[in-house]
């Protein structure tokens, strides 16, 4: 399926240009291809959905006031420069200015396609952060936080409290959470609220670097390190010099690859494959695991002192499945960017689905609550209306089973207010005692107390 959000790249030399858009409609792509700076304006707006692709030497506006003019439009738009022999210390500078990422000539088309695909993930985030803060309203607008890490039970509000003050910090830190409870977010949060805000933002996605390609990946390399290397590359590392380097799932890297990457964090330098010169750098680390790294320790699959290294702070995203109350407002959030992606308005959910909504476990967390509130957007069958029934398939467990959805539903849209809730059930308040007591039920997983502000951070090296 082709990737509706345009990648706009700009060369005035037609070969290239076609050649490049070619490559990239190969892997899926949508490509705008423009001969010329002015042609590529054109297309631009503040939330345009793609990522802005440009040759820096081109006649009339080249490529880095073609660059300064669009991040006028929109200041977090994504912009690649391609950048010819000699250029490459111009193209550094260049992301400091604002850049992205550069492309040095000739390069590989599976190149193109990577830094494309990288840019428009990020490019997808900030639409969707920024229509999440439309739909939170002005007040939730104004905190980037809230907006991103969406919540309002106690382990959200404790672990908002803890981003704001470990980024207020220089501590390196861990991010732990099972598949799909949102680490890359939390990281690029993290990273927008520090001071490093205006610096570079470099994710390395570990889980998927070939094993023979990471350390040219992490640390980069010298010409003639390596046949066909003829020119000289920069790592991630380099990339993220003054910003923040975020290793998404760290624990995927082999042990070979561990203990250089141990050295390079404790003394912050870096060697390129090829050189002896080590090159001392600035900057932030932040990394995340998916699996628990003291049992990977023990089981040798993990170095110990890079563990011990790494959780210098460790922030913890917890499930969906802890954090039921959550998931009403959550999915709600997420249906409305949906609708607006695919230009609808946002259905009304009914409250029996909100029932399934929140009894539901979601094994993958945020990521398959986002893919059923997509469905639900394009008037599609959710598939979790027959989420979790009882494991009392007789007429009356599954009478109590649904009876306690919609109890959890009315307490969860209501946060937790007993009043509130047994007002919209129609029970009088003995009666709703009664039947949340029968079902497990408490008002306090549900409880929105609207305290966030008066609560303190905890330790955060304990999160």
């Amino acid at each position: 399926m082709t990737n509706t959000a345009p990648i706009l790249f700009v060369d005035d030399e037609a070969p290239l240009r076609h050649a490049a858009a070619q490559a990239l409609m190969l892997a899926d792509l949508q490509v705008i291809a423009c001969p010329d700076a002015a042609t590529a304006l054109a297309q631009l707006e503040r939330d345009f959905p793609g990522v802005l692709v440009t040759d820096i030497r081109m006649p009339g506006m080249d490529g880095l006031s073609l660059m300064a003019e669009a991040l006028k439009i929109d200041a977090e738009l994504p912009v690649i420069l391609v950048t010819g022999h000699g250029d490459v210390d111009l193209a550094v500078q260049s992301m400091r200015d604002g850049a992205y990422d550069f492309l040095e000539k000739p390069y590989a088309p599976a190149r193109l396609v990577q830094a494309a695909m990288r840019a428009l993930e990020k490019r997808r985030l900030t639409l969707e952060n920024r229509r999440l803060r439309a739909v939170a309203g002005p007040d939730l607008a104004a905190d980037p936080v809230a907006t991103r890490l969406l919540g309002r039970s106690a382990v959200m509000t404790r672990l908002r409290a803890s981003l704001r003050a470990v980024a207020a910090t220089e501590a390196d830190v861990l991010i732990e959470g099972a598949t799909g409870t949102g680490k890359t977010i939390m990281a690029q949060t993290l990273h927008d609220i520090s001071a490093r805000a205006t610096r570079p933002f470099v994710g390395v996605n570990c889980a998927a670097l070939p094993t023979a390609l990471i350390e040219n990946e992490l640390f980069g390399h010298e010409a003639g390190a390596f046949p066909g290397a003829t020119r000289p590359r920069y790592g991630k590392f380099e990339h993220a010099r003054g910003g923040t380097l975020f290793l998404d799932e760290v624990d995927s890297l082999p042990l070979s690859v561990q203990g250089k990457l141990l050295h390079a964090i404790e003394h912050r330098v870096v060697t390129r494959i090829g050189s002896n010169d080590p090159i001392a750098l600035d900057l932030r680390i932040l990394a995340s695991s998916k699996g628990d790294l003291v049992e990977a320790v023990r089981r040798g699959q993990f170095r110990g002192d890079l563990l011990y290294r790494l959780n210098v702070v460790t922030l913890r995203l917890p499930p969906l499945a802890e954090r039921r109350e959550d998931i009403p407002m959550v999915f709600s959030a997420l249906l409305a960017t949906a609708a607006t992606r695919a230009g609808r308005s946002p259905p009304d959910v009914p409250g029996a689905v909100l029932s399934a909504l929140t009894m539901r476990d979601w094994p993958g967390n945020v990521r398959e609550l986002r893919n059923a509130a997509e469905r639900m957007a394009l008037g599609l069958d959710p598939d979790f209306a027959q989420a979790d029934i009882a494991a009392d398939d007789s007429l009356a467990g599954q009478v109590a089973a649904h009876e306690r959805r919609l109890i959890a539903a009315a307490l969860a849209a209501n946060g937790g207010s007993i009043k509130a809730t047994y007002t919209a059930l129609r029970l009088s308040r003995k009666a709703l005692y009664e039947k949340m007591q029968r079902h497990g039920l408490s008002r306090e997983q549900f409880r929105d107390d609207g305290a966030e502000a008066s609560v303190s951070a905890p330790d955060v090296s304990k999160t």
